[in-house]
C-alpha cells in the first residue's frame, strides 16, 4: 500500500482492491480451487517495517492469508528471521535515544496528525480488514473508529503523564514525582480487530516517549501495515515504530529479548498466559487481555424490544469473534417468556461476504474456526441442550468455500456443558435461566472469566445491586457491550486479564511509564555536621 496525503494505490494496493472487488462476484468452486496454486506464486508478500523502511523479508517460510469468504489467497506473511527481528529491536533502541527526549507536545502533535490521516483513509483500512478478516465493511469501519478514539486521546496525553509535588516537605526539602518512558516496548495482536488493537497499543506507548516493535496477527497483517505508512506520514521518526511478522518463534523472541521492557498482548488464554509467564520471567512488564464468557442478565421489568435488539447485535455481530461478545444470556423469572422471540430476530440476519451490501454476519476467520464452532454446537445437542436456531451448514450463494456459520441459539444450557465452559468465538448465544437476580449474579460470578457483563432492567435498585456484586471488569447497565472510551481504561479481570496495568486511558500510560521520585534539599543554612543515623525530615 502506498498511502500519501490522498490514497494512491501501489501495485500491492491494486492487488488488495482487486481481491476486495472479487468478494462481490460469485465464483464457481472449480475455478477457485484451480487458481489457488497460481495465486500463491503471483500474490504479493507482506513486508517487514524496520527503521522506517518497508522491506521484503529474507525468510523462506511464509504463512498464507486467505479471504475467509472466497478462499482466495490475499497475501503471504513471512516468518521473520532472528536477525531481522533483532534489527527491528536495534532500530527501536537507537530511535529511543532521541525520541525519548522529544517534548511531549511534539509527540502529541504527531498523534493529532495521525488521527486525521486515519480518518482520511478509513475506507481503505476497512477494506483491508474485510478482505483478510471477513467482517462486514460497516463493522470494519467501526473497528477503525474505536482505535481512532485512542489516537485522539493521545493528542492530549500530557495530563495523564503528570506527576505529583509536595513543596516544603521539610525544611528546605521538596519532593516530586515524574513519569518517564520505559524504552523499547512490544505489542502482539489478535486477528479479530486488525486496526483497533494495534491502535490501543503503539499510540499510547510512543506518545509516552517509548519506541515500539509490533507483531500483528499473521492472519490479518494488512491494517497494521497501512497504519505504519500513515504514522510515518504523520511525522513519526524512523525506528520509533517497527513491524515484524511470524508465529511462536516471533512471540518467544519478544518475550526473551532483553532490550524489550514491556509487552502488550490481546488474544486467547493459552498464548496470553504463556507470554505473561515467559515475559515476566525475563523481567518485563506484561499486560495480557485474554478470553471471555460475557454474561447478560435480563430482568422481567426490562424493555423487551430494546433488550432483544441489543442481544441480537451483541451476540452475533462480528460473527461473534470479539472478546466482548455477549455470548451468554440469563433470563430471570418472567423474562424467560421472551426467549422464543429472539429466534426470528436472529433468523432474519443475513449471512454473507462482508463486502456485500446488506450482510449482517460475515465468515469466520478460518475453516478450522468454523469446524470448532460447529463441533461445540454439536456438543451442546449431545449434552442435552435445546438448539432453537441452528447455524451449522450455512451456505451462501456465490461463496461455496466461505467459512460461514449462521446465527445459533442454544437454550437450556447448564454450567457443566462444554458450550458454556469454553469460549465459542462464533455467532452462537447460549441461554440460561434463573429464578432471581441473586441466582443470575451467582451464575455469572462462578464462571472463571471477568471481561464484561451487562444487566437489562428498569430498576435502579436492581442495577445498583448488580454493579456492586458482580465480579467482572466492565459492566453495562442497559448497554450490551460496555467497552470504555479512552478517557477510561479497558479493565478486564479474573481469567480474562493478567499482568500489570490495563489498556489505554490513564492505566495505559502508567503501564508504559515508570515513576521516578525526586527529593531535593535546598536549605538556606546547610547542615554543619555529618548525620550518622537514618535521616529524618523535620
Amino acid at each position: 500500500w502506498d498511502l500519501r496525503r490522498s490514497f494512491r494505490p501501489s501495485s500491492v494496493a491494486k492487488t488488495m482492491i482487486s481481491l476486495a472487488r472479487s468478494c462481490t462476484r460469485a465464483k464457481p468452486l472449480g475455478h477457485l480451487s484451480a487458481t489457488l496454486k497460481i495465486r500463491r506464486r503471483l500474490v504479493h508478500t507482506t513486508k517487514l517495517y524496520i527503521n522506517g523502511e518497508m522491506r521484503e523479508s529474507e525468510s523462506k517460510s511464509f504463512i498464507d492469508v486467505y479471504n475467509p469468504a472466497t478462499q482466495e489467497l490475499v497475501t503471504r506473511v513471512p516468518e521473520a528471521s532472528q536477525s531481522e527481528m533483532k534489527e527491528a529491536v536495534d532500530a527501536a533502541s537507537k530511535a529511543f535515544e532521541t525520541w525519548g527526549k522529544t517534548s511531549v507536545v511534539t509527540r502529541q502533535r504527531v498523534m493529532l496528525k495521525l488521527q486525521q490521516l486515519i480518518r482520511d483513509n478509513e475506507l481503505e483500512l476497512a477494506k483491508s480488514i474485510t478482505v483478510e478478516n471477513g467482517k462486514t465493511l460497516a463493522d470494519a469501519k467501526g473497528d477503525v473508529f474505536r482505535g481512532l478514539e485512542v489516537v485522539e486521546s493521545c493528542a492530549f496525553l500530557a495530563p495523564s503523564m503528570m506527576g505529583e509535588t509536595i513543596e516544603g516537605l521539610s525544611d528546605g526539602v521538596d519532593t516530586y514525582s515524574i513519569r518517564q518512558p520505559l524504552g523499547v516496548c512490544a505489542g502482539i495482536c489478535p486477528f479479530n480487530f486488525p486496526a483497533m488493537i494495534p491502535l490501543w497499543m503503539f499510540p499510547v506507548a510512543v506518545t509516552s516517549g517509548n519506541t515500539y516493535v509490533m507483531k500483528p496477527s499473521e492472519k490479518t497483517p494488512g491494517a497494521t501495515m497501512l497504519l505504519a505508512e500513515l504514522a510515518k506520514e504523520a511525522g513519526l521518526p524512523d525506528g520509533v515504530l517497527n513491524i515484524i511478522h511470524g508465529g511462536v518463534d516471533c512471540v518467544n523472541f519478544i518475550c526473551d529479548d532483553p532490550a524489550i521492557k514491556a509487552i502488550s498482548f490481546v488474544g486467547g488464554n493459552a498464548a496470553g498466559e504463556h507470554i505473561h509467564a515467559r515475559g515476566t520471567a525475563n523481567g518485563k512488564r506484561v499486560q495480557s487481555n485474554m478470553g471471555a464468557k460475557n454474561h447478560g442478565t435480563v430482568m422481567p421489568d426490562a424493555d423487551k424490544e430494546s433488550v432483544l435488539n441489543a442481544l441480537t447485535g451483541a451476540a452475533f455481530g462480528a460473527a461473534g469473534q470479539r472478546c466482548m461478545a455477549l455470548s451468554t444470556v440469563i433470563f430471570v423469572g418472567q423474562a424467560q417468556q421472551w426467549i422464543p422471540s429472539l429466534v426470528p430476530l436472529a433468523r432474519g440476519l443475513v449471512v454473507g461476504s462482508g463486502m456485500d451490501e446488506g450482510v449482517d454476519i460475515g465468515p469466520l476467520i478460518t475453516k478450522q474456526s468454523k469446524e470448532r464452532v460447529e463441533s461445540l454446537i454439536a456438543s451442546a445437542e449431545a449434552e442435552g441442550a435445546t438448539i432453537l436456531l441452528d447455524g451449522r451448514g450455512a451456505s451462501v450463494d456465490g461463496y461455496p468455500l466461505g467459512n460461514f456459520v449462521g446465527p445459533t441459539i442454544i437454550d437450556n444450557v447448564t454450567p457443566d456443558m462444554t458450550c458454556y465452559k469454553e469460549e465459542i468465538f462464533g455467532p452462537v448465544v447460549v441461554i440460561m435461566r434463573a429464578d432471581s437476580l441473586e441466582e443470575a449474579i451467582s451464575i455469572t460470578n462462578n464462571n472463571p472469566y471477568g471481561n464484561g457483563c451487562a444487566i437489562f432492567t428498569q430498576s435502579g435498585a436492581a442495577a445498583r445491586k448488580y454493579v456492586s456484586e458482580i465480579d467482572a471488569g466492565q459492566v453495562g447497565v442497559n448497554l450490551p457491550i460496555p467497552v470504555p472510551l479512552p478517557m477510561f481504561s479497558f479493565t478486564g479481570s479474573r481469567k480474562s486479564f493478567v499482568g500489570a496495568n490495563n489498556f489505554y486511558g490513564k492505566s495505559g500510560v502508567q503501564f508504559y511509564t515508570q515513576i521516578k521520585t525526586v527529593t531535593s534539599n535546598w536549605k538556606i543554612n546547610p547542615d554543619s555536621s555529618a548525620a550518622m543515623t537514618m535521616p529524618i525530615l523535620k
